[in-house]
């Protein structure tokens, strides 16, 4: 019974958290004027020391998508793989899960924009000035807005690597089987080099990694007080 509702039905978490993120996308499009891009700038993830941050935003950028394919993408990995977390954590755990690793993939990220912005500053007090083209680099590090459920994403499919290691999953590029634990592992891999090596801007490469580290922990540390089993 638990495998045909686990592939065949959406449970109550998933299901909600889909319809969540196709609402807010709708509203960014649907609105009028500017108030589309008002809901970016209000609601997704700034620099802690940004005059737009709020702390509400680690939780509402979740919510927010660039374009159709950044939200479609999302939502198809959430409910390819997160049927099988929540029917197996309860929803009650798998939402808890869920927010805590979309949380922490925002707070990794703004921890890399400090770093980068604080090797900014010090370039700038070697140099003795604070030039107005550092000032301008600084400002747009500081403003970069980041928004999408990737991070949480992302820790769900760290939970389904750890919890079905040797689950066959089939890529599409190329069309191959792989085990879930190899495809995370190199999925990880793959996003921590793009994000220091800068290859590929304008993704929040480590807020993927971030989601996948406080995913890591937290199922760790589940595992130890009894609550999981894998």
């Amino acid at each position: 019974m638990m495998r045909f509702q686990t592939a065949y039905s959406t449970p109550p978490v998933v299901k909600n958290l889909i319809i969540l993120n196709g609402l807010f996308f709708l509203a960014e499009i649907v609105l009028p004027g500017r108030m589309g891009d008002w809901l970016i700038e209000r609601l997704g993830l700034f620099f802690w020391e940004s005059g737009n941050f709020q702390i509400y935003q680690l939780v509402t950028s979740m919510f927010l998508h660039a374009n159709f394919m950044h939200l479609f993408m999302n939502m198809f990995a959430l409910w390819m793989f997160g049927r099988t977390l929540e029917y197996d954590m309860g929803s009650k755990r798998f939402l808890i899960y869920y927010m805590i690793t979309g949380i922490g993939a925002g707070l990794l990220q703004m921890g890399v924009s400090w770093i980068e912005i604080s090797r900014l500053q010090a370039a700038a007090h070697e140099m003795g000035a604070m030039t107005p083209y550092m000032q301008s680099m600084i400002a747009a590090r500081a403003n970069v807005v980041t928004i999408g459920a990737s991070g949480a994403v992302f820790g769900v499919l760290l939970a389904f690597g750890m919890m079905y290691p040797n689950a066959m999953i089939m890529l599409l590029i190329p069309p191959i089987p792989i085990k879930a634990k190899y495809f995370v592992i190199g999925y990880g891999l793959l996003e921590l080099s793009l994000g220091v090596t800068g290859a590929q801007s304008g993704v929040a490469h480590f807020a993927h990694v971030g989601g996948m580290i406080f995913g890591f922990f937290l199922l760790y540390y589940w595992k130890k007080k009894g609550k999981i089993y894998y």
